[in-house]
């Protein structure tokens, strides 16, 4: 699909992948560590995969959110699919701090507070990587 970006592209910086799908991170600077694990097919709804299949792709979000937890220690994690922009299946795993700029309220709302931008430094980032591989395999 020519016109699906996460068709075209990896979707951010590209961590992990097998066959059934990928984790990337997003380079952004309000929510450092924030990932999407993504179907590698073309389907828009978890309701459009077998069971076993969504069992799959839970274990990789499920694996992220870990990773995140024991890498990061964010205060929290928020997972999200939402796709009404981009129908292709994918999940959101976002690290959230209480100082970021829409702690508690969801990260798309307006902002809160003005946060500092904050970008993973190369070991970290790095670290995040490693852990991720070698969860997932």
């Amino acid at each position: 699909m020519n016109s699906c970006e996460l068709c075209r592209t990896p979707g951010g910086e590209l961590l992990w992948q097998d066959s059934f799908c990928r984790v990337v991170r997003i380079e952004d600077a309000d929510y450092p560590g924030f990932c999407r694990v993504i179907l590698n097919q073309h389907i828009k709804e978890m309701s459009d995969l077998s069971i076993k299949d969504r069992e799959r792709l839970m274990a990789t979000v499920f694996a992220v959110e870990q990773v995140l937890r024991d890498v990061l220690q964010p205060e929290k994690i928020n997972l999200a699919s939402l796709g009404n922009m981009t129908p292709h299946l994918h999940w959101h795993v976002i690290p959230r701090y209480k100082e970021d700029r829409n702690f508690p309220n969801p990260i798309w709302g307006d902002r809160i507070r003005e946060s500092l931008p904050q970008q993973l430094d190369t070991a970290t980032a790095a670290k995040l990587k490693a852990e991720i591989q070698r969860i997932l395999g």
